[in-house]
């Protein structure tokens, strides 16, 4: 690769690193894990840098799939002894802190895949036809996987008393 194309994936890699981290985290809830799909993502993507046209869709498509298989492996599956002991919510004065973590607690509880297409929608801000490139679906599924998503998400939210309108989960997450 020319130095040319290493400054631009560089360049590339500090501007969507953020990003690809929240993807991750939000797509396995760990962010250990995340990190290492990040990296993982990232060494696959290096070589591959000077044949794409959307490096930024690619990259967000195997983030997600290597989050998930990052949660798969046998040495995640195990627990400390801490994971015996039950946890304990406690209420945050500022609030804020308080009600992203309710909202995190509430993702965990959508399936996987209808968790992503909500983050690649309403979190990242991708297009309808964009989140159905990363998810590796068609256009009509990943309506339906938003839809789904969305729907359980506002459910489990109203078990908590929360009220998630459109355009609130970017702010909430963040």
């Amino acid at each position: 690769m020319r130095a040319a194309e290493e400054d631009a994936f560089r360049e590339f890699v500090t501007s969507q690193m953020a990003s690809l981290r929240k993807l991750a985290y939000l797509t396995c809830g760990d962010w250990h894990a995340a990190e290492d799909a990040v990296a993982n993502a990232l060494v696959k993507l290096y070589p591959r840098w000077r044949k794409l046209e959307r490096p930024d869709l690619y990259v967000k498509t195997m983030v997600y799939r290597a989050a998930i298989d990052e949660t798969r492996r046998p040495w995640r599956r195990e627990r400390s002894a801490s994971h015996a002991m039950p946890e304990i919510a406690l209420r945050d004065p500022a609030g804020a802190t308080d009600e992203r973590l309710r909202l995190k607690a509430a993702l965990d509880g959508v399936p996987p895949r209808q968790r992503a297409a909500v983050i690649l929608r309403h979190y990242l801000g991708l297009s309808l036809e964009d989140t159905a490139q990363v998810l590796g679906c068609n256009l009509g599924t990943a309506k339906s996987q938003t839809s789904r998503g969305l729907a359980k998400l506002r459910e489990l939210m109203a078990a908590e008393k929360i009220d998630l309108s459109e355009g609130e989960l970017s702010h909430a997450v963040a």
